[in-house]
């Protein structure tokens, strides 16, 4: 909004103030994207933590999980609201809105806020720790994805071919019929994901806001088709402008740590991480990055391996009898399973994202090893 009127409608058509021309760069607005989540959430922060407490909007927590966190009971939850407000507005105000992408992982954003909202609902107006049941989640996730996949295929002038990191000539071309599926598991895993790394104070947020960064990098560089092509990368100049809804979910990550942090006064619920996961594995997709998001994401991919191997495992070694099984793990996602080695909650929180950080180096120095 702010973009078209300062810089279409100003400095292009009416040629009020020269300097307006800096709201053209993509780079310059997705700083301002970036601010202005970040200050959004900072200032409504309080606010809304107050209101749902006053809603009893609590948190409610399993039985049979870490005992620990029975303290944690009544936490305001639901607080991914406030991330996605931040981020919404942002790019409302800062992103040229005539660009179909800046749309797509915008209705992504929206589309699985919405179902993780159900959820955390759903959770709250029973008192138990059981929301929509998971068959109704995955048909929203793969509903969603599969109308992301038609717009792109279908409007968007999208390649259905894959980037493969390290691989300079090696781009297989899925089709469109066999892409689609591929979206599907790339989107809801990214979406899961998250959604499962979210349970320690400040995790799942800060380990977002550097994959946020770096997908801000990613856009940019996609984006600018001559960079893009020195580094070996698909180039798409419609994925610039993304560069600004990814700066402002690094904003209001930012802002909305400022009160998950540890002890969290908010939590971001299934409204939060579902739409987080959902989004970023919509930008890898646009930008043709979503092998690469497997690195990037690595310790959302850990903490989603950790389930994975312990479910199968336990179901493997079940007892015809008994009806128990082993396990590899105290118990997954893997962050639970520190907490019952000792590692104090923050201990484990700043760990993981010097983890993230690396995964995140990872990622960047393939755009050179190709």
């Amino acid at each position: 909004m702010l973009y078209y009127l300062l810089y279409e409608v100003l400095h292009l058509k009416y040629q009020v103030f020269g300097p307006f021309r800096v709201f053209g760069y993509p780079s310059f607005r997705a700083l301002l994207a970036a601010m202005t989540a970040t200050l959004i959430c900072l200032l409504l922060g309080a606010p809304m933590i107050a209101w749902l407490r006053r809603l009893k909007y609590g948190q409610e927590i399993r039985e049979e999980g870490v005992k620990a966190h029975q303290a944690k009971k009544g936490t305001p939850t639901m607080g991914g609201v406030l991330i996605i407000t931040g981020i919404v507005a942002g790019t409302l105000l800062w992103a040229d809105l005539s660009n179909l992408y800046v749309w797509v992982v915008l209705f992504a954003l929206l589309a699985h806020g919405a179902i993780g909202f159900l959820d955390d609902y759903l959770k709250i107006a029973r008192r138990q720790n059981l929301g929509l049941q998971g068959r109704w989640k995955l048909l929203g996730q793969v509903t969603t994805a599969l109308v992301i996949g038609g717009v792109l295929i279908g409007f968007g002038n999208y390649a259905t071919y894959l980037s493969v990191p390290f691989f300079k000539d090696f781009q297989p071309d899925l089709t469109a019929w066999l892409y689609l599926p591929f979206m599907l598991l790339v989107m809801t895993g990214s979406s899961n994901a998250v959604n499962l790394t979210d349970g320690l104070d400040g995790l799942a947020i800060s380990t977002t806001f550097v994959v946020a960064l770096t997908l801000t990098l990613l856009c940019y560089v996609t984006g600018l088709t001559e960079l893009a092509l020195y580094l070996n990368l698909p180039p798409s100049p419609p994925a610039l402008e993304v560069t600004v809804f990814c700066a402002a979910l690094a904003g209001a990550s930012l802002g909305f740590l400022w009160f998950n942090a540890p002890p969290a006064e908010v939590f971001m619920g299934d409204v939060g991480s579902l739409a987080i996961g959902g989004c970023m594995g919509c930008v890898a997709i646009v930008i043709k990055q979503e092998l690469l998001l497997v690195i990037l994401g690595g310790v959302f991919v850990i903490e989603t391996l950790s389930v994975i191997l312990q479910v199968s495992y336990y179901k493997l070694t079940k007892d015809p009898q008994t009806g128990i099984g082993k396990r590899i793990f105290k118990m997954s996602p893997l962050h639970h399973h520190f907490e019952l080695t000792g590692w104090k909650e923050s201990k484990i929180v700043f760990r993981f994202l010097i983890v993230q950080i690396f995964f995140a180096l990872v990622a960047l120095a393939t755009l050179k090893l190709r």
